[in-house]
């Protein structure tokens, strides 16, 4: 699991980082962000293409990736989200390497998978309600970035 981590950063993302510095690193944020937004997906029991599409195009738009690096990116977060036991580890590095825009930019974006099959579940939002503490992001904020993005989606 290690090594696949390892080659996808070091020939997709950014050559020449070592995992350990990637803990400290973008791509480490980029996987543990992906994992969350991949838990979110498991949050209601039933993961459908729209939430695995929607998953693979906010990793590659907010990370600048290539279709096939974001792919890649999904799947190896798949794999680590399979190995957690917790969100924590996933978390932790956001919480403490992501700006407080940059958090609340996280929450939007699993707002955006939680809709992609045009409907919340309670596990779903009790999810993001979860990372959003653990981020600690504000109920306002949390309230606020889910309100935005069911009005863009029109279900409001």
């Amino acid at each position: 699991m290690l090594a696949k981590i390892r080659d996808f950063f070091d020939s997709r993302i950014q050559p020449g980082v070592r995992l350990a510095d990637a803990r400290q690193s973008e791509q480490a944020l980029r996987l543990a962000t992906a994992a969350l937004l991949i838990e979110t997906t498991r949050a209601d029991f039933h993961v459908g293409r729209d939430e695995r599409r929607t998953v693979q195009e906010l990793v590659q738009r907010q990370f600048g990736l290539s279709r096939d690096e974001s792919e890649e990116l999904v799947s190896l977060a798949e794999e680590e989200a399979d190995q957690s036991v917790s969100l924590y580890q996933f978390t932790e590095l956001v919480d403490k390497h992501f700006s407080a825009e940059q958090k609340v930019r996280v929450i939007e974006m699993l707002w955006r998978v939680v809709y992609a099959d045009g409907h919340k579940d309670s596990h779903e939002e009790h999810l993001v309600r979860k990372v959003a503490d653990l981020l600690h992001v504000s109920h306002s904020a949390f309230i606020r970035t889910r309100h935005q993005v069911e009005t863009e989606l029109g279900l409001v």
